[in-house]
């Protein structure tokens, strides 16, 4: 967990739970197996030694991590793991909400590829309006997560389309407050079509959803092999940072964007 993050749509990230499984296409190069695989799981000092990333692990001592920021800030909840994996029993996810209930101040950026568990367990419960619940697809074969998501009563709706490696160009995003959208980094990347990322910010765009262009990846604009730094993150002449809302005073939902 860090209190500052690189991940440009964020501010924090926060690990009550580390590990996980590949379910699709999206994590053949997770970023987070990868980390755990080579340093933490060879690192005597680390939680992780000699444990493989696919080992789901839960942190009872990071648990209050964000009651101890005082700064509002935007979380982003299990970037080493998924909230909703079935290694994670209901109890432990109670917990993890409840930290967020309690740290009203903060906005808690969930992401998960499991929606169907995280739609059966807030059957019966009450999404916290500082939670937002988002789903990651790469492709419209996993346009489900999509319509999983929007089956799931919450205030605050987003999808992550990275790596985005297809189009998404009928995807429907009604019921969805914000769309990121990136490239694939890292040994063995694949590239992302130009018309793949225009094709969704357009859709934003017509329907007045918040956009946010994180990167190109390992590609850039041109489709050259270029490298993450090189690529860069600007998108047809100018960055795209849109956001629905933050709890440190930007635009909150039904105000004017």
């Amino acid at each position: 967990m860090a209190d500052k993050s690189s991940i440009e749509w964020t501010d924090a990230t926060w690990n009550p739970m580390t590990g996980c499984t590949q379910v699709s296409p999206g994590c053949d190069h997770c970023y987070a197996k990868t980390l755990v695989d080579t340093r933490q799981s060879k690192n005597p000092k680390s939680v992780r030694f000699g444990r493989p990333f696919e080992q789901v692990m839960l942190h009872e001592d990071r648990l209050t991590q964000p009651l101890r920021w005082s700064r509002p800030r935007r979380i982003f909840v299990n970037s080493l793991s998924d909230l909703f994996h079935r290694d994670v029993p209901d109890e432990f996810i109670e917990r993890v909400l409840d930290v967020m209930v309690n740290a009203s101040w903060h906005t808690f950026q969930v992401l998960t590829k499991r929606p169907e568990r995280m739609r059966r367990f807030f059957a019966k419960r009450v999404v916290p309006d500082n939670v937002w619940l988002g789903v990651s697809i790469e492709s419209m074969d996993y346009a489900w997560r999509v319509n999983m998501l929007c089956e799931t009563p919450a205030l605050w709706r987003w999808i992550s389309a990275e790596p985005l490696l297809g189009s998404l160009r009928e995807l429907n995003l009604d019921g969805v407050d914000w769309v990121v959208v990136g490239g694939e980094s890292g040994p063995g990347a694949r590239d992302m079509k130009p018309r793949w990322a225009r094709e969704l910010r357009d859709k934003c765009v017509e329907s007045a959803i918040p956009f946010l262009f994180k990167q190109w990846g390992a590609f850039n604009e041109s489709g050259h092999l270029v490298g993450k730094h090189a690529a860069g993150r600007m998108f047809e002449g100018r960055t795209w940072d849109e956001y629905p809302a933050t709890a440190a005073g930007l635009l909150m939902k039904g105000q004017e964007r």
